[in-house]
């Protein structure tokens, strides 16, 4: 996978937390909002491990270049 294959991930990620995001601020139901965090806590991490993929294939580059 490219780094800018990652990178597009990361983006539809990022797009996936702000909806998270928005969901739990119009929820008043408790048990929601648990889902939601837990769901956001799930997407950041997927962010993270992307970001790392990306990373480490912008590096392999530089170094094959």
């Amino acid at each position: 996978m490219s780094a800018d294959d990652s990178l597009a991930r990361v983006e539809d990620l990022l797009t996936r937390l702000e909806a998270a995001r928005t969901k739990l601020e119009a929820t008043d139901d408790a048990q929601e909002a648990i889902e939601v965090l837990q769901e956001l806590a799930e997407l950041a991490k997927e962010v993270e491990a992307e970001l790392q993929v990306a990373r480490r294939s912008a590096e392999a580059d530089a170094a094959g270049a």
